[in-house]
């Protein structure tokens, strides 16, 4: 089995963040999203992973720290990593192909900006699994077309009437990808364009006319890493499934001067805490400075110092000087705010 994952966006709607670290490297809960995502996966197959695939954007922003940090999660899995680019923003279908050397065999093809919880088995009469999750507004998201047979017979992107409540997240299995790359071949060469680019939806829809039979994978929870406000509610929730699972995560061997943590909260070992309250569903990165703060839903990434702070619903990034009395703040790597 491989898991092929496209990742070269540069992650517009999570700036300031994202505008010096690759979005799907930003942590939640103290671990990059691309990391939780793919172990996630890991662990819903019930085969091997062998290979994973990376698709990565320019190499001045995906630079060899991300390369060496893929390699290693890879690795940690017991899988090859396979590194690709796509140098220029030509879409889904165009990324995956970028990865041509690696589309053969089944694989998972999962895009890095949201996380799951899930446990099923894959269907072995599906030629492909496209997850799903049940939605209150369908209207708003692409969503699946099913027969009698529960198989998918059409993708339908922000239906104006009823189609069903099944939304698309962005994580398929293909039994054989091979397939898809034939498919996304004649996409390229036809110049088969749908919102200025090549859209995965084009080739899986050349499947389905194949006759490829197409099923669902619905996940338990589908989490957004898309903004500042759901990056912090799947931080939270992240931590609350840590809790159901008795996660050693949670434990941390920071320094604490006359402080509380209110748990659950994901702190690194060698953070420092000083007359100060953390928690709940607080994560701080490492090499972290709290000093006369109170905070609370609110993630903290790495090497960053926050004095005299009140702080609910709060993102801050890395290499961050904080002093102040603010709340609901968002604020990039390398900010100062005295």
């Amino acid at each position: 089995m491989k898991i092929i994952v496209p990742m070269a966006g540069r992650g517009s709607r999570l700036r300031p963040h994202s505008l010096t670290v690759p979005k799907p490297l930003i942590p939640i809960a103290n671990k990059p999203i691309v990391h939780r995502l793919v172990r996630d996966i890991a662990r819903i197959l019930s085969e091997p992973v062998e290979e994973i695939a990376f698709i990565l954007g320019d190499p001045a922003f995906f630079g060899d720290g991300v390369v060496a940090s893929l390699k290693e999660l890879a690795e940690s899995l017991g899988a090859k990593a396979s590194i690709y680019r796509q140098l220029e923003p030509l879409g889904t279908g165009h990324a995956i192909m970028c990865a041509e050397p690696s589309l053969s065999g089944p694989a998972v093809v999962a895009y890095a900006d949201t996380l799951i919880r899930a446990s099923f088995e894959l269907d072995p009469e599906a030629d492909a699994v496209i997850w799903t999750k049940e939605v209150e507004k369908p209207e708003a998201y692409g969503v699946v077309k099913l027969n009698d047979k529960e198989e998918i017979t059409e993708l339908v992107e922000k239906p104006t009437e009823f189609i069903s409540n099944q939304a698309v997240i962005g994580i398929y299995y293909f039994k054989e990808t091979a397939d898809l790359k034939k498919e996304l071949e004649y996409v390229i060469e036809n110049e088969i364009i749908n919102g200025g680019e090549y859209q995965i939806n084009d080739g899986i829809k050349r499947l389905m006319a194949a006759g490829n039979i197409f099923k669902t994978g619905t996940v338990d929870e589908w989490m957004d890493c898309g903004n500042k406000e759901v990056a912090i509610d799947t931080n939270t929730r992240i931590m609350k499934f840590m809790v159901s699972d008795g996660s050693d995560e949670l434990q941390t061997k920071a320094t604490l001067e006359n402080s509380e943590i209110i748990q659950p909260c994901v702190i690194a070992d060698d953070v420092v805490i000083k007359n100060s309250t953390v928690g709940p569903h607080v994560s701080i990165g490492s090499g972290s400075v709290i000093i006369n703060s109170k905070i609370s839903n609110s993630l903290i990434q790495n090497n960053s110092t926050i004095k005299n702070a009140t702080l609910d619903e709060a993102m801050v990034g890395n290499h961050v000087k904080f002093d102040g009395n603010f709340k609901y703040i968002s604020i990039g790597d390398y900010s100062v705010l005295e």
